[in-house]
């Protein structure tokens, strides 16, 4: 694809797959936002099924340039600190998820670590994103078993969201989870 990018893995194909499943039979008018949208594996999803009211952002400016080029309104935004006051009926998240490792090169630790314990990105995006969401608005995430998925789960009813588990799917050495989260 793109040196640079994060490059869609299981854990973007199981957030699509839900995608799908979730956006069958609803108005196609619905504003979307494509959270850390990376290669736009999500945000292609969406407009594949015919929404067009796509929003995508990202820290990386390879990433914001790719996604122009495919045809996205993209911003460059560290989570919410670009997207001025924007209203959304649906934001997609698939984030950095994974505790920090020393062992890992610094240029790959943007797409890969939310973190010293692999949570805090994820609860940083939660506090955040509840002041862009639309009166009933989704927030369809995605985490890890390695992200310390508790923490998660009790942050986010701290913070007023009801979680609902969509998927989830076991690999080799963790367990992905896709909830839907609503205020």
């Amino acid at each position: 694809m793109h040196p640079g990018i994060y490059e869609p893995e299981k854990d973007s194909y199981l957030l699509s797959e839900t995608i799908k499943e979730f956006l069958k039979n609803r108005n196609k008018r619905i504003k979307i936002l494509d959270m850390g949208s990376g290669s736009g594996i999500q945000a292609k999803t969406c407009k594949e099924l015919g929404f067009e009211s796509i929003t995508t952002a990202d820290i990386n400016p390879e990433a914001i340039s790719y996604l122009k080029k495919q045809g996205f309104k993209s911003i460059k935004s560290d989570l919410f600190s670009k997207i001025n006051k924007q209203m959304f009926d649906l934001i997609i998240f698939n984030p950095p998820y994974l505790p920090e490792d020393d062992l890992e090169p610094d240029d790959s630790k943007i797409a890969t670590t939310a973190g010293n314990q692999g949570y805090e990105l994820i609860v940083n995006f939660l506090k955040q994103a509840k002041f862009f969401l639309n009166k009933e608005g989704i927030i369809l995430l995605l985490f890890s078993s390695l992200s310390k998925p508790e923490i998660i789960k009790k942050q986010a009813k701290k913070l007023g969201y009801s979680l609902i588990l969509l998927k989830k799917e076991k690999l080799f050495f963790e367990e992905l989870y896709v909830y839907q989260l609503k205020l």
